[in-house]
């Protein structure tokens, strides 16, 4: 139970603390810098009901494979396989449509879902910032466990490519949310103020299906309930 626990030790933790990522899987344990990590390991043993019930309310994993169903904006889209030379991955209507090698599937749907993603969420953050008045220097995309966006000082805004798999409301008021950054770096009450004004309603609900789904959107594209990708 102990030994896939990932050990952290942090330089101002006062006292042993247990987490539990529902978006990887992975359990980590932070200790202070001098603390014995035997006897913190010792204090975790005692935990494993604990542990095992975070394990069993785990997302359930959805690797893209041939047959699954997989949401995309506001729709579910099948992915069809056939027999065939040709590389490209198309969508026609709620199908997603491939050939090729069939052991390439996955790495190629994922990559059409991240330029899927990146096209929308370029569009998205152009409509806000023209809103907002400012100016975007660019827009990517990545695969990061603990944030949804990111603005930095000089204009960037980089967004999980994984918010494509969400309600096309939650994506687009994530974008609000980072153009409004470009103003106001903070999350002061003027910065969400500015969101709600460039999304143009009240984006808590929106976040608030992050907090309470997003971790099972991690679990698209995974083979197993294991603490790496699928």
């Amino acid at each position: 139970m102990t030994e896939d626990i990932e050990i952290v030790r942090h330089p101002t933790a006062r006292r042993v603390k247990l987490a539990f990522d529902p978006a990887s899987g992975r359990i980590r344990l932070t200790i202070p810098k001098r603390a014995s990590a035997t006897k913190a390991l010792a204090w975790a043993a005692g935990h494993r009901e604990w542990i095992a019930a975070q394990r069993a309310n785990l997302p359930q994993a959805r690797p893209f494979a041939p047959g699954a169903i997989i949401p995309v904006a506001d729709d579910w889209v099948t992915i069809e396989w056939r027999e065939g030379a040709s590389r490209i991955v198309r969508r026609e209507g709620n199908r997603l449509l491939l050939s090729g090698a069939s052991a390439t599937v996955a790495r190629r749907v994922e990559g059409w879902l991240r330029r899927e993603a990146l096209r929308l969420l370029e569009a998205d953050t152009s409509l806000y910032a023209d809103r907002a008045g400012v100016r975007v220097a660019r827009v990517s995309i990545g695969d990061p466990r603990g944030r949804w966006g990111s603005c930095t000082s000089d204009g960037a805004i980089r967004y999980s490519w994984r918010l494509l798999l969400a309600p096309a409301a939650v994506r687009q008021a994530t974008a609000a949310h980072e153009v409004a950054h470009r103003i106001h770096m903070n999350h002061s009450p003027a910065f969400h103020a500015l969101v709600e004004a460039i999304y143009g309603e009240d984006p808590t609900p929106h976040r608030q299906w992050l907090r309470t789904n997003g971790a099972s959107l991690h679990w698209y594209g995974r083979s197993s309930t294991g603490g790496g990708g699928g």
